[in-house]
């Protein structure tokens, strides 16, 4: 800080001239404050910007990695007892299940697997508790039609026949009633044609079964009874799930389903649907272990985007029930590919489900208070999202929509009363600064989708990064942070002209090189904002739809919103801007960096791995299409995330580096998978393929 003695005037404006033009030859922010005769100097350098971009970067990762790859030790039968659930002790199954080889249905080799689980049923039947009932039953389903009305196969009636199950029923022997009440736990035994299953579905077989084993020696002490379904034809069309709810005499009898499922192989397995009734998924919250669920993967799940289905929706939708939806996600590219194998299943990853389920499993056959009402409305649903993998956050809707609706009426209330204080040159400032978003937006998506069609010309694949995911930073993150920035810096600019003429005619004892730099900082400051608006937009929209993960938007809002109010924040129109403070970033970021992050890595994963699968019926869509889609994904990511941390960057050193290193790094990307550096497909990761089976006729 450097102060400027009273004296004469011709003294004092030789002082300020001075002090302004050794600030600008420093790269320094001056500031001038009238009332107190101070230049005050705020510096930002390039390096500040460069280490806030790498504690996001490396923040990120580890939060990530925290989240959903820090997986539970393998536990082997001596350390948990008869009651507890064993890792070591279910991979036998895996091992069993995938040395048959691929087994759908139709198959010898899902008749041996059936045999196998049928075996296995019948031996924790001989040893289960002595008050404790376990009945094994092999269900033939003779014929059915299953007629869905919504999800993948809306509009479709598939027919089946010959579809047999193994059902496992766990009760007290000494409480008849308890089998008037049961809880379902259900996955398939099948696999598709081209793959032994390890992942889809063997993982959640083989984890069913050691539940049940462990499941068998605490029942005596139930109220409610177990079902354990291994069923067939869930890769047909769900008709194996069709056929035993509408057809098995023990159907009735049902009061809530959880279903197991594989999207990949292994790591956590997390809920991606929970409901209609929320007391499932808040009583999962109260004694699960290791909790793993997002509703936002249950929002993009039911979109439709993910051409996919599950047992759970015949559940839901044919008997009405609620429950919980599990599925593994990690390792996506190998999803319905011959690389569905034992080897890349992550150790750890069966006793994370396990333990959690089986915690969940006594904790609600031992309650007296299951929802009773099938097929009850969804109107208050129960909003959900883990932290880091290890607190479960659950809320109804109702209560979300009191607090969201709260937010909103306060942030419009603060936005009106600073736009009448401001008059008219604040309403004129929010629409420029409006408009940097915009160009944010379509210079970053136009870059984006530009680098995407880049890349079947010049790449022997379409998806050139299904192998190796983190390409997608040089090939599509890079670009659309630059187009983003660009987009950014080009509507600060505009801003920055305006409130420079406004300062002319407002603040005419200020000397004309300060009053141009204070509209830098107004400008930064209002493109801070406009980034709080952005996500309030948001927010008003999902609440609207009642869209579950709106409560992003909400920390998203509320965070840096608090953190610029702490720190930042004047109603007073006669103090000059001042830089928004590194702090003010840091608070206000933490917290929705915290939540969001790690799944924002595993939603881009998972969009990844789903491109291989567009292209496994060549010329049924546009090769550029996958790409497209992930780098819609990827700015969109970028202009809602970076919003706030590119504001900082305009007053400061770090333009031309970020430019160069954005550049850098995209051609950097392009030339590794273009000159084959890095391939597109390796042994672990192979293209997805559909082969037509057709019978000729002589």
């Amino acid at each position: 800080m450097r102060q400027r003695p009273k004296g004469s005037s011709e003294k004092s404006n030789s002082s300020v001239s001075s002090s302004v033009e050794a600030i600008n030859n420093g790269k320094e922010t001056p500031l001038y404050d009238n009332t107190k005769n101070v230049v005050v100097v705020a510096k930002r350098s390039s390096y500040v910007i460069l280490a806030l971009f790498v504690l996001v970067i490396y923040g990120s990762w580890g939060v990530y990695h925290y989240q959903f790859e820090s997986l539970p030790l393998p536990l082997t039968l001596e350390q948990v007892g008869k009651r507890g659930f064993s890792e070591l002790e279910a991979m036998k199954h895996v091992e069993a299940l995938t040395q048959l080889g691929p087994h759908p249905v139709g198959s010898v080799s899902l008749d041996r697997a059936l045999q196998y689980v049928f075996e296995a049923s019948e031996s924790i039947k001989k040893t289960a508790h002595w008050e404790v009932d376990v009945e094994v039953d092999f269900f033939s389903a003779k014929s059915g039609a299953n007629n869905l009305v919504g999800g993948l196969f809306n509009g479709k009636t598939l027919v089946y026949s010959d579809l047999n199950h193994i059902v496992l029923r766990i009760l007290p022997k000494y409480a008849s009633e308890a089998g008037e009440n049961a809880i379902l736990v259900s996955s398939h035994i099948d696999s598709v044609f081209a793959a032994e299953g390890a992942g889809d579905c063997s993982s959640c077989v083989a984890v069913m079964l050691e539940l049940a084993r462990g499941i068998s020696q605490w029942a005596h002490g139930f109220k409610n009874a177990v079902i354990f379904l291994f069923n067939t034809g869930e890769e047909e069309g769900l008709n194996g799930a069709h056929s035993f709810i509408t057809q098995h005499p023990w159907s009735d009898t049902i009061q809530m389903a959880i279903d197991l499922e594989a999207m990949g192989i292994g790591g956590k397995s997390s809920i991606f649907q929970a409901g209609p009734h929320p007391w499932a998924i808040e009583n999962y919250a109260l004694v699960a272990k290791y909790p793993t669920a997002q509703i936002i993967a249950e929002d993009i799940f039911s979109s439709g985007a993910i051409k996919s289905a599950t047992d759970f929706q015949v559940y839901k939708e044919i008997a009405g029930l609620s429950g919980l939806d599990f599925a593994y996600m990690e390792n996506t590219a190998v999803y319905h590919t011959k690389n569905d194998r034992l080897k890349l299943l992550k150790p750890g990853s069966l006793q994370h489900l396990g333990e959690n389920m089986l915690a969940f499993l006594l904790h609600a056959a031992a309650s007296s208070n299951l929802p009773k009402d099938k097929g009850e409305s969804s109107q208050d649903k129960s909003i959900y999202f883990d932290i880091l993998g290890t607190y479960l956050i659950t809320f109804r809707q109702r209560v979300a929509n009191m607090l969201y609706n709260s937010v909103i009426l306060q942030s419009l209330l603060i936005w009106t009363t600073s736009l009448l204080m401001g008059g008219y040159t604040a309403a004129i400032s929010l629409a420029l600064s409006c408009l940097s978003v915009i160009l944010m937006w379509i210079c970053s998506i136009g870059f984006s989708i530009i680098a995407a069609f880049i890349l079947p010309l010049v790449c022997s694949s379409p998806v050139p990064f299904v192998a190796s995911p983190w390409l997608v930073v040089g090939l599509f993150g890079a670009p659309a942070l630059l187009g983003a920035f660009i987009g950014h810096h080009m509507g600060y600019l505009i801003l920055q002209s305006y409130l420079s003429c406004t300062f002319v005619g407002r603040k005419r004892n200020l000397p004309m090189i300060v009053k141009s730099d204070v509209a830098k900082l107004d400008a930064e400051r209002w493109l801070y904002k406009t980034g709080l608006l952005q996500w309030l937009i948001l927010l008003t929209v999902g609440n609207y739809y009642k869209i579950g993960s709106s409560y992003l938007a909400l920390a998203w809002l509320i965070s840096p919103a608090f953190a610029y109010g702490l720190l930042e924040a004047t109603l007073s129109p006669a103090r000059l801007p001042k830089p928004l403070k590194t702090l003010t970033l840091l608070i206000g970021l933490s917290i929705p960096f915290l939540l969001s992050s790690g799944m924002i890595i595993r939603l881009t994963g998972t969009v990844i791995g789903t491109a291989v699968r567009f292209e496994r019926n060549p010329g049924s869509t546009p090769e550029w299409l996958g790409t497209v889609i992930i780098a819609l994904f990827v700015a969109a990511i970028i202009c809602f995330t970076m919003v706030y941390l590119m504001s900082y960057v305009h007053i400061s050193d770090a333009k031309l580096p970020i430019i160069v290193g954005t550049c850098i790094l995209f051609a950097i990307s392009l030339g590794a998978a273009w000159m084959g550096v890095v391939p597109p497909f390796r042994e672990d990761t192979a293209r997805a393929v559909n082969v037509s089976n057709q019978r000729l006729l002589t």
